[in-house]
């Protein structure tokens, strides 16, 4: 992930408490439309716009921005984006509450929120290398043994890894990483 978001942006942990009120009032509007699915959307998609970018995180961010003219223009990438109704007066209240900035850690809790609906829980699995099917759902698989529930992942690659993986269950992290045991060796080797 781009350090550019936040870590967080990235991590509902620590999104601030704002954050979590507005995506439990937006999950709250949207579960009682029967909208969880097309807001969820919503905010995937805003989402990828705002890691695309600069431009509009800069205006989100900005406080030299008046909060309706925020507003208002995040409201028409919204709308550019195929957001439902719903979603484009999300994100314009958040905006006009000055609280634009905060919108990717709001989707994240919102998506959190959702999964807790659906029985599931968000897991973050890092590869060294993009993984096969197999080795997906096998991994997919063991963490939902481990964490004893269904897992919705996440999936990305760093390379840094050297092999293995990295996942992150909420405030729990699992690392099978060759780079983790080799630090680990390292860290054995001076203390020997």
């Amino acid at each position: 992930m781009s350090s550019e978001t936040g870590v967080a942006d990235r991590i509902d942990g620590e999104a601030s408490e704002a954050a979590r009120r507005y995506a439990q009032a937006i999950f709250d509007l949207a579960k009682e439309a029967k909208q969880l699915d097309a807001v969820e959307q919503d905010f995937s998609k805003f989402s990828a716009a705002w890691r695309e970018s600069s431009e509009l995180r800069d205006v989100a961010r900005s406080p030299l921005f008046d909060p309706v003219d925020k507003a208002r223009a995040l409201v028409a990438v919204a709308q550019k984006l195929g957001l439902s109704d719903l979603g484009r007066k999300a994100i314009g209240t958040v905006a006009q509450n000055r609280r634009a900035a905060e919108l990717l850690a709001i989707g994240s809790v919102f998506r959190s929120l959702v999964l807790r609906e659906r029985g599931a829980r968000q897991v973050e699995v890092i590869f060294a290398r993009q993984p096969g099917d197999q080795e997906k759902n096998a991994v997919i698989a063991a963490l939902g043994e481990t964490l004893g529930s269904k897992i919705e992942a996440e999936i990305s690659v760093d390379e840094s890894l050297i092999g293995g993986f990295v996942a992150r269950a909420g405030s729990r992290q699992f690392d099978a990483s060759v780079k983790a045991k080799l630090d680990a060796l390292r860290l054995a080797l001076k203390s020997a």
